[in-house]
């Protein structure tokens, strides 16, 4: 029931059991909800106090099996609150060793910073006994000892007995007891609310350093942020908004190239701690993104030792080459070379969509104030770079042709012809020499001075038919023409037809030749030499030439573009004007403002309070 108060206690009482009926029902329910009462009275001091249900041992009415484990749940998600006082409620009748209650506080508060031993039901303990041993904390001590109340009984409430009364009988009573009488200062309800209330004191004095930095701090945001929001534009002139609009162009642009250049962050104050910002992001993706894929590309992906033979065939034409033929060379590294085009066009999105999201970073606080001239700043920076994008993308392709137009096979660092088959030939001698290897691929090719070099090629064997026709017409019946009549049947039996030359060729299937296998590992070793070199360049070229063509050509026009684009007396007005929300937030903070300097008033009192001063 927010905003309504009740002065009369029994209202208050009605409604509490009217409030704890409709949450837990009528049988003894429990629940975790809270009843948020408020007391105002010139007789209470400041104080908080959470009521909680007694320790409950056996379910009744409505209440679950699991009773006592959700009350005990309940009781020690307050209690272990590091900032909460616990009163350890126990009946002064009963063995203060059985209290559940301490029991719940020890696990709480360990040390007994925090516990505070309250003793009820002193005024039904048996005639001859007191709680005086216990008030004296001479039983189980606490660091904060005991204090003894007497609290109304049940016949008290049921004959509406006041609390003001409760408060009188209950002084009445400690004072006529023989063993009370002497330990005043740790008896009754109101020693016991002084008590609290000095420990509340107390807290707050050694909290007052930390509240008072805090509270400092949060009036320099805010005055901060009130210079930030400045003058309404409505009361401005035009020239004013002039002049505000080039400072604001200003800021931006400086904010957007210090981070560039690192030298700025999100909030302007330092480096950030947590990630990567500004001109750090597009290293990144210099070095990890960008670097790493070239770096990992296969010289020879898409490119297969079937391709390799089918282009040396290709560059041999009609006769078998004496050497590798250098124009397959060519032709395959050219390939693999335009390969890198694209990861180094897609290097150019990927910073591009890093300094978008840098300009959008870069807004200040100021430029929030006016929509329109945020969304045309942003209008002019997203242009500006896509102006920038061009020319980065026609110089990245530029680099690949420069390339491909000269392949210098007298770069130092390639390796050349002879150097890649001396490797060759140590690989093969390698395995040759290897435990089971098998016969080196180079065992064909013949060596200089070998007889074996100079035999012409086994003819191939013919047919069982052929023979036996050039049997039977051989020799002297051939000769004589005895034989024709055979001859000439058997040459109509065994005429080839060839077939169809086929749309596409390629190489055949079967295993390649030893020679083969040789030009195509000397081809490989040549793509994947000069192949390094071009990396090389071009993962030291791509950087360079965006960060001149887009990411420092950008950082220099920004403010040219702003100005010139923006600066202009017609339209200053309209883009300079403010939103609703802008002209809401400023009442606000300046709202807190003032609530701010009454709590640092507030602090000081505290400060100067003396809190031993027993309140009368």
């Amino acid at each position: 029931m927010p905003g309504q108060k009740f002065f009369d206690f029994a209202e208050i009482e009605a409604e509490i059991v009217r409030e704890t009926d409709r949450a837990t029902g009528r049988n003894k329910g429990v629940s975790r909800k809270a009843i948020n009462l408020k007391i105002s009275s010139p007789h209470v001091l400041n104080l908080t106090l959470v009521d909680l249900p007694g320790m409950t041992k056996v379910s009744v009415g409505d209440q679950p099996l699991d009773i006592e484990e959700q009350i005990r749940g309940m009781c020690l998600s307050f209690i272990s609150n590091p900032n909460a006082i616990i009163l350890a409620v126990t009946a002064g009748n009963s063995d203060l060793a059985n209290s559940d209650s301490l029991k719940l506080a020890k696990e709480a508060d360990p040390d007994g910073e925090r516990t505070i031993g309250v003793l009820t039901k002193l005024d039904l303990m048996d005639p001859g006994t007191d709680a005086s041993d216990m008030l004296q904390n001479r039983v189980i001590p606490l660091r904060r000892g005991y204090v003894g109340v007497v609290n109304r009984g049940q016949r008290d409430v049921a004959s509406k007995t006041s609390v003001s009364d409760a408060l009188k009988r209950e002084q009445q009573f400690f004072k006529g007891h023989a063993a009370y009488r002497t330990m005043l200062n740790r008896c009754s309800t109101p020693t016991l609310s002084r008590m609290l209330n000095q420990i509340l004191m107390h807290h707050i004095r050694d909290c007052l350093p930390d509240i008072k930095s805090r509270i400092t701090g949060m009036m320099l945001d805010v005055n901060t942020e009130i210079e930030a929001l400045g003058m309404p534009a409505e009361a401005m002139n035009a020239a004013h908004l002039g002049g505000i609009l080039l400072s604001l162009l200003s800021n931006y642009a400086a904010n957007f190239g210090n981070a560039v250049e690192g030298k700025g962050s999100l909030a302007d104050t330092g480096i950030e701690m947590n990630e990567l910002f500004g001109g750090a992001r597009i290293s990144y993706i210099f070095t990890e993104i960008f670097g790493r894929s070239i770096m990992t590309m296969n010289p020879f992906d898409g490119l297969s030792d079937d391709d390799i033979r089918t282009a040396i065939c290709n560059a041999n034409g009609t006769r078998q080459s004496l050497f590798v033929p250098e124009i397959s060379f060519d032709l395959l590294v050219r390939r693999q070379i335009a390969r890198l085009e694209q990861p180094g066009l897609q290097c150019i999105d990927l910073v591009f969509d890093e300094l978008q999201r840098m300009a959008s970073q870069c807004e200040t606080t100021e430029l929030t104030r006016f929509p329109e001239l945020r969304d045309r700043v942003l209008d002019v920076v997203n242009a500006l770079l896509r102006k920038c994008v061009g020319p980065t993308q026609t110089m990245i392709s530029n680099l690949i042709k420069i390339e491909l137009a000269y392949i210098n096979t007298s770069h130092p660092d390639f390796i050349g012809g002879s150097r890649a088959v001396a490797q060759l030939m140590d690989r093969v001698q390698q395995q040759s020499a290897a435990p089971g290897g098998g016969r080196p691929a180079s065992s064909a090719q013949p060596r200089a001075g070998d007889p074996s070099a100079q035999r012409p090629p086994p003819r191939a064997e013919t047919t069982d038919e052929g023979n036996n026709g050039q049997k039977e017409g051989g020799g002297l019946m051939g000769f004589f023409g005895l034989g024709k009549d055979k001859r000439a049947a058997a040459a109509k039996d065994t005429v080839v037809k060839l077939p169809q030359v086929p749309e596409t060729m390629r190489r055949p299937v079967d295993a390649p030749s030893d020679r083969e296998r040789i030009e195509t590992e000397i081809i490989k070793s040549l793509i994947e030499s000069y192949f390094d070199i071009v990396r090389k360049n071009f993962m030291d070229m791509v950087p360079k030439s965006i960060m001149h063509f887009l990411v420092s050509t950008a950082k220099e026009s920004l403010q040219n573009d702003l100005v010139s684009q923006l600066y202009k007396d017609s339209s200053i007005g309209e883009m300079m004007k403010e939103t609703p929300d802008v002209a809401r937030r400023r009442s606000e903070i300046q709202e807190m403002r003032a609530l701010l300097q009454k709590a640092l008033e507030i602090v000081n009192e505290v400060r100067d309070f003396n809190a031993f001063v027993a309140t009368p």
